[in-house]
């Protein structure tokens, strides 16, 4: 649960400092700042938030098996 709040609460500050910078003329070193911290933390947060559940009925094989790769 805190991990799904924080996500959003980074999602939501990433996303207004992306289009502060797209709609008010900052200074060259603000616009880069955002786009090296801002964008990298929206893409982070909108992919933790959205990331794929279990099924009902696959979560008792994923907590035996969790780990499917390779």
């Amino acid at each position: 649960m805190v991990n799904k709040t924080l996500c959003i609460i980074l999602l939501i500050i990433s996303t207004i400092a992306i289009l502060t910078c797209l709609v008010v003329n900052f200074e060259a070193w603000i616009v880069y700042l955002i786009a090296i911290i801002g964008i990298p933390l929206w893409v982070l947060s909108f992919g933790l938030l959205t990331m794929a559940k279990p099924r009902e009925e696959d979560v008792e094989e994923r907590v035996k098996e969790p780990f499917t790769g390779y």
